[in-house]
């Protein structure tokens, strides 16, 4: 059987134990979610204590959506990487941690502060399901989206790159000692 296999070019259905998996142990995605949140929510107030601008009435809700933004997209975004880069050295996937994390948290934190901006405004729009309603809605989401890209992204830095660069550098070292 192995041997015909071979010659019609398929594998056989033995698993290669030498691959890390796609999906980490439970406790890599609960605790290292938590932690990203934590990392994240850090950053934006560093950085908000840095530009000076700590004494804002809205600062325990800003850390709540950089701290649920980290929080969700860890346990998206690290399957996905480790699928990406399984089969690869360690600078990929160091690189597919980096990128992943990187653009992936940026989505998700605009997604949940559009949920939150939109909200807000949602007391101003039209019933839900009509037509001035869905445009009220998309319009007011892009809206949100382009405003946490514009001011929201600068609260990830300077301490965010270090952050990532240290958790993807971790996340592609676990990965090659789980190889061995």
């Amino acid at each position: 059987m192995k041997q015909t296999a071979s010659v019609t070019g398929l594998k056989d259905a033995t698993p290669d134990h030498s691959l890390p998996p796609v999906f980490p142990s439970p406790a890599l995605c609960l605790g290292g979610a938590l932690c990203w949140g934590i990392a994240m929510a850090a950053c934006a107030y560093v950085s908000l204590v840095m530009h000076d601008r700590l004494p804002s009435f809205h600062l325990r809700r800003l850390l709540v959506i950089y701290f649920a933004g980290g929080t969700a997209a860890w346990p998206i975004l690290l399957p996905m990487a480790r699928f990406l880069s399984r089969r690869r050295g360690a600078e990929v996937r160091f690189a597919a941690h980096f990128a992943l994390l990187s653009v992936g948290t940026v989505a998700v934190t605009a997604f949940v502060f559009a949920l939150d901006y939109r909200l807000f405004y949602a007391q101003w729009h039209e019933p839900f399901g009509t037509v001035i309603w869905a445009f009220q809605f998309a319009f007011t989401t892009a809206g949100a989206i382009y405003q946490f890209l514009v001011m929201g992204l600068t609260l990830y830095l300077p301490v965010g790159l270090p952050v990532l660069a240290g958790a993807s550098l971790w996340l592609a070292r676990a990965m090659s000692t789980a190889m061995r």
